[in-house]
């Protein structure tokens, strides 16, 4: 892939010159690659059809998982979330040890405890990490998915956004089926606080504990808000807002 860096930018396909739009900017390739029919029927690309079926599920998987924290997502995730869970996934569905090529799963390989592992501490918005955002220490507890932060100094634990006077803290507990894509989800309570050196104990108590799944996630947020006039403000469509999976559990 190449940038286009003429003051005016094309779309569409010249002679073997594909130029289209992209994160990234204006970009363009070189049109190739195999016919779709040879792929799917020629011995000589067996390999290729295992890979795309393993890539598949795993991006099935990354799909899952972002349905049932959607709603968390709407203000803390960055536009390379997809593909980055998807690359997360890839690695997960590595470690289904029982089955053959092309048919290695994420539902498998995420019962494993290495498997699971890998899940534990993703950030959806790169540019916010939790570890960059948040210092102070906290608990979860795995039955009632409770986030606790027992001596919460916001001025002091946190790294906040120029312009910004208050934070929110939500936690959630998900289950999921990776195998099914069944999944529930309950949130907690919402604390919000000024960004001042008040002490001040954080918990964050779900709901309820969902049912249907066998993976249990545990999520932490935060936000970052300017009150005006008593109005909150989201600050930069939430590019400084974090989520992150800050547990694991199979319950299996």
């Amino acid at each position: 892939m190449a940038k286009q860096r003429g003051i005016i930018k094309l779309a569409g396909t010249f002679g073997d010159i594909t130029f289209y739009k992209s994160q990234d900017g204006y970009m363009a390739r070189e049109k190739g690659g195999v016919d779709g029919e040879r792929i799917s029927s020629d011995p000589s690309f067996q390999r290729t059809r295992e890979n795309n079926a393993e890539f598949g599920n795993a991006a099935a998987a990354g799909k899952t998982l972002r349905n049932a924290v959607r709603n968390l997502m709407m203000n803390t995730a960055d536009n390379r979330v997809s593909s980055r869970l998807t690359q997360i996934m890839s690695q997960i569905k590595n470690h289904d040890t029982d089955s053959v090529r092309g048919e290695r799963s994420v539902a498998q390989g995420i019962l494993t405890t290495p498997g699971l592992e890998l899940l534990k501490g993703f950030d959806f918005n790169n540019k916010a990490t939790l570890g960059s955002v948040l210092f102070a220490p906290f608990t979860v507890t795995t039955t009632t998915g409770i986030i606790s932060i027992p001596d919460f100094v916001p001025i002091n634990d946190l790294v906040y956004p120029a312009g910004a006077t208050n934070v929110t803290l939500k936690g959630a507990f998900a289950t999921i089926n990776f195998e099914t894509s069944v999944s529930a989800i309950e949130y907690s309570n919402v604390v919000d606080l000024p960004i001042s050196a008040t002490a001040a104990p954080v918990t964050l108590t779900p709901d309820a504990v969902p049912t249907g799944g066998n993976i249990n996630l545990y999520l932490l947020s935060i936000e970052f808000f300017q009150v005006v006039n008593g109005v909150q403000y989201s600050l930069k469509n939430g590019s400084f807002n974090a989520l992150n999976i800050v547990q694991t559990f199979n319950n299996d």
